[in-house]
């Protein structure tokens, strides 16, 4: 019987079962010196359940409104036109044909643009969110093939996108740097990602490479990466005065408003960002040039635009993972123990971004090594900006990492979940920080007796007819991360009606539903009696749905709020009240009111206690410490991987016939959308593993396959059945006790499915993706 049960079967008794049961449950608090979060009490046991996400029967009867959905009257629609070069100038601009086609508007270019400031680069401020630092049609100069050149407003769609055919450009080409080789020959810089340098020794790895017993030194490289969801980026705007109206698909509506009011010149309360439902982020919709173009055009035309990117248009100007080359070394002991773990590379990116692919985070902390070397070196190409991409530095760096383990497995005889298991850290191998829970050996362990690792074979002893059977293995991991997010707003009325205000995002997630839970348990009400409102910068707030940590986020900011609450409803429960004199630490909310954890009998409604006070309701706002807990502790969510493949010995081709992902990620708040989570990052993964590749023209800069009919990516047929199972043991040091469940399910995947291909046929690919021209060369 799990935690929770046993906490849903004391719910169902006496009061007093509750609140010792309470008790019994609550972790130590996230916040060093801080009293134990009272979230996890689970008094009516709304957390843990398999809650169906709240929106979906609004999605199922097509009445969600998406960005691109919003009717305005007097609309206009954008059309947008694209470079073809990678750097120079434009030569010559000819737009009277397209400012003569039926139900033309606008034609707006680098002649006519207003005056706006360059978007403010992600990273450089607390809510710049900006996917480049270039000016936006500001002038001649061009620098990355693919750059909107011009932007058409018609009447209808298909009048748009006719009028942009029409426009003729011819350049000044610039020398220009698009090719990898170049870019290294020109010199790499160290990397850095989110302020810290993508490098750390200890020891002399080298030293001990070569005095190793046991040795594996392997390239591995991955592709680029593109973001496909399944919502195209889009946007509709209008301006009343100087105040913007932006209805966006957005990961950060807070963040977006404040960075359009430094584009534009305006405050940040002068434009409103809406953003309510989002089909699919995974870190691509940040802000890009087609929300400052369609703000700029629309006050230049005095109507509302819409702009919706073309998938074509997402790849020239939206950006993804970028390419990596990676190098892991690993040097072991007679009895499998690391003695040196080195893990180098180089990356690219353009000169006006921020985020090289950081693929060293998942060594920093995965495994006990005696020595160690990391680093990310950085080479420049004149190309689309990089951006977040599900799980950077993860995805793609478990594969070199976990691939070169399992090579040094096979190498030493040893079972390569052994191997891990005899190389697990005590604390933190880079910081000294202890753990703050890891279960990485029970999430192997569990998973391996559900997955039936016993009956692995040795590599191409297993096959049925043509098909040769594989099974693989690797570690998923993924940091914890709170972000600073701001207040939350929570608003009590005397009807025991709560609603929650936070500028947070549900990006299908489920976050509306899980932060539902979390507030009617906190505060002792049903679900029904709490409404949860999100994706608006005119709420407080500035959470950012990234990095998996906006769960962690929002609990923080609700628990402060929560907390405001209940010292304030005290104040207004006078001395007549069974709770005189207490404080906040001293109740609990439960069955529509708050009672004393110490004497449960002791208790009062929120309607009495707002009727008392002639209130019809009560508002408070509070902020959240800041995300201290990441300095006293070493936090990760960890998995383990199963992979079992089936290779035809003939064609070569790789089908996956079983997935199963044991994942330890704290306490699970909804089993339906963890699940959910889960499955979405190891789909993905398998399209990282075995299909998806951004072709990149070296010779000039151009992405060759814009389109899902050249770019593949996972279709049903592609997918098995995938089973996923975790730990469910809370975190003591975060909020809720859960870490993130977003972006796990990636990592470690396509380690899992290369070690499986091996597995069954013998031969190593160290190369992504795993194609069948690389197996039958």
């Amino acid at each position: 019987m799990s935690i929770l049960d046993d906490a849903k079967q004391a719910v169902q008794g006496a009061v007093q079962g509750v609140m010792q049961k309470a008790i019994q449950l609550a972790p130590d608090s996230f916040m060093p010196g801080g009293r134990s979060d009272p979230l996890i009490r689970a008094q009516h046991g709304h957390i843990g359940k398999p809650i169906s996400r709240l929106d979906g029967p609004v999605k199922v009867r097509g009445e969600a409104t998406y960005a691109a959905e919003f009717p305005l009257d007097g609309m206009l629609y954008a059309a947008l036109v694209f470079s073809t070069i990678a750097k120079g100038r434009i030569a010559t601009l000819d737009t009277a044909t397209a400012e003569a086609a039926p139900g033309v508007a606008l034609v707006m270019t680098y002649r006519n643009a207003p005056r706006m400031a360059p978007m403010p680069l992600f990273m450089t401020s607390e809510k710049a969110c900006g996917g480049n630092d270039l000016p936006i049609m500001q002038d001649d100069r061009i620098y990355w093939n693919g750059e909107p050149l011009a932007l058409v407003l018609a009447d209808s769609q298909e009048q748009a996108d006719h009028a942009a055919s029409l426009i003729h450009i011819a350049y000044d080409v610039d020398p220009s740097v698009t090719a990898m080789a170049a870019a290294k020959a020109k010199g790499t810089e160290p990397g850095t990602f989110m302020g810290q340098p993508l490098k750390f020794a200890s020891g002399d790895a080298g030293k001990a490479l070569a005095a190793a017993v046991h040795q594996v030194d392997r390239t591995y490289t991955t592709p680029r990466h593109s973001h496909n969801a399944i919502e195209l980026h889009a946007v509709t705007v209008t301006w009343t005065g100087d105040t913007l109206r932006v209805h966006d698909a957005s990961q950060m509506v807070a963040h977006m408003a404040w960075s359009l009011g430094h584009v534009f010149g305006i405050d940040e309360d002068k434009v409103h960002v809406t953003s309510p439902f989002v089909g699919g982020g995974f870190g691509g919709k940040g802000l890009w040039q087609h929300q400052v173009l369609a703000a700029a055009a629309s006050k230049l035309a005095g109507r509302p635009v819409r702009l919706m990117l073309t998938r074509e248009g997402v790849y020239r100007i939206v950006g993804g993972r970028t390419v990596t080359e990676q190098r892991v070394a690993i040097g072991a002991a007679a009895d499998g123990r690391f003695e040196a773990l080195i893990h180098t590379g180089t990356v690219a990116m353009s000169h006006h971004n921020v985020l090289p692919e950081p693929f060293i985070l998942p060594t920093r902390s995965a495994y006990a090594a005696g020595t160690m070397a990391l680093d990310v070196e950085v080479a420049y190409l004149d190309m689309v900006a990089n951006t977040f991409m599900r799980a950077p530095g993860e995805a793609v760096g478990t594969f070199a990492l976990e691939s070169a383990i399992d090579e040094l497995a096979v190498d030493m005889g040893i079972d390569p979940i052994e191997l891990r298991l005899r190389n697990e850290p005590d604390k933190d191998p880079t910081t000294g920080a202890p753990f703050s829970s890891r279960e990485v050996e029970k999430a192997y362990r569990d998973g391996a007796v559900r997955f039936g690792w016993d009956a692995r074979g040795a590599p191409g002893s297993r096959c049925e007819g043509e098909w040769l059977i594989g099974t693989g293995v690797a570690t998923a991991t993924y940091p914890y991360y709170r972000m600073p997010g701001g207040a939350a707003r929570i608003t009590l009325a005397r009807d025991g009606h709560a609603t929650i205000d936070i500028a947070a995002h549900d990006m299908g997630m489920g976050t509306a539903t899980a932060q539902t839970q979390v507030a009617a348990d906190r505060l002792g009400l049903a679900m029904e009696q709490v409404t949860f409102r999100y994706g608006d910068s005119t709420l407080p707030g500035t959470v950012m749905a990234g990095g998996s940590q906006q769960t962690a986020a929002i609990g923080a900011s609700v628990m402060a709020a929560y907390r405001a609450l209940v010292t304030e409803l005290l104040k207004l429960a006078g001395n007549d009240s069974p709770l005189a004199g207490l404080d906040a630490d001293a109740v609990v909310g439960v069955d529509g009111g708050l009672a004393r954890i110490d004497d449960p009998a002791a208790r009062e409604s929120y309607a009495s206690i707002l009727s008392r006070a002639q209130r019809d309701e009560v508002v408070v706002e509070a902020t959240p410490p800041a995300p201290l807990e990441t300095m006293h502790w070493s936090m990760h969510s960890h998995g383990a991987m199963f992979c079992e493949v089936r290779v035809n010995a003939v064609t070569g081709e790789v089908r996956v016939s079983r997935f199963l992902g044991s994942f330890d990620c704290g306490r699970i708040l909804n089993p339906k959308t963890a699940a959910s989570q889960f499955r979405g990052g190891i789909i993905m993964g398998l399209g990282l593993a075995l299909m998806e590749e951004t072709q990149f023209d070296e010779r000039s800069g151009r992405i060759m396959n814009p389109s899902l009919a050249e770019y593949h990516v996972p279709v049903h047929m592609d997918v098995p059945d995938i089973e996923v199972m975790w730990t469910d043991i809370p975190d003591p040091h975060t909020p809720m006790g859960a870490r993130g469940v977003g972006e796990i399910g990636i990592t470690g995947v396509g380690a899992a499915v290369a070690n499986a291909v091996f597995n069954a046929t013998g031969k190593r690919i160290r190369d992504l993706p795993i194609t069948l021209d690389k197996l039958l060369a």
